[in-house]
């Protein structure tokens, strides 16, 4: 008996079609530096988005291809240089993917360091060697169109296939939190240009932390064409 299920329709096109992104990268020193817990926790609390976003996202943007859940700057430099593990523990749990603002990030690295601090007393604390301060850097992006477009899912998927990953990071990382987007903008585009809000929450709902570059495109890839 055939089946009653209609299949998806991979050609609906949109009335917006997808323009496709990349983005080119510069890092920048702050010159501002910490030798001491409590002097990493005020520059937290004062450097720009941009130093956040890098010292927590540093290791995605340069690594693409290798294991996924990086750690993030501050519990390395906490963990490796100051010693304290236990501080690092706590950093390296805080999960990126809760948050949707770098504002709200940041917030949850000075609750956790100064929920730390008021346990640990001021006299045990170590300071870092000559050479071993933690430098705060900040990231410049340039966003650049590509010649790249999707006018519907079939085509969208041909494009993710040859896109660099570069253009993947940009709209699924960069677009959600450096740039406030409610989501990720393949889950925007699909939901509201092609009406397929099954596929754009499968998507949204995907931990991309937990995937390499390349493993992403190809699940993102298989969702649209399951």
């Amino acid at each position: 008996m055939p089946s009653s299920k209609k299949p998806i329709a991979m050609d609906k096109q949109a009335s917006q079609p997808f323009r496709f992104h990349t983005r080119l990268n510069l890092t920048e020193l702050t010159g501002l530096r910490a030798s001491v817990l409590p002097q990493l926790l005020k520059l937290i609390k004062k450097v720009p988005g941009s130093s956040i976003y890098h010292h927590t996202h540093r290791f995605l943007e340069q690594h693409q291809y290798l294991s996924p859940e990086p750690p993030n700057d501050f519990a390395y430099w906490v963990s490796e240089v100051l010693g304290e593990d236990e501080l690092a523990e706590r950093l390296v749990s805080i999960d990126t993917m809760q948050f949707s603002t770098i504002r709200s990030l940041r917030e949850e690295f000075v609750q956790t360091i100064e929920s730390y601090l008021e346990e640990k007393p001021l006299s045990k604390l170590r300071f870092a060697g000559p050479g071993e301060e933690f430098h705060f850097i900040k990231s410049i992006s340039f966003i650049i169109p590509t010649a790249h477009v999707a006018g519907n899912l079939e085509e969208f998927a041909q494009i993710l296939e040859k896109i660099t990953v570069d253009s993947i990071y940009f709209h699924v990382f960069e677009a959600r939190l450096r740039l406030e987007h409610p989501t990720n903008d393949f889950s925007n585009w699909i939901e509201h240009e092609l009406s397929r809000k099954d596929i754009a929450d499968t998507i949204a709902h995907l931990d991309p932390y937990t995937y390499t570059m390349e493993e992403l495109r190809k699940k993102i890839i298989s969702l649209v064409r399951a």
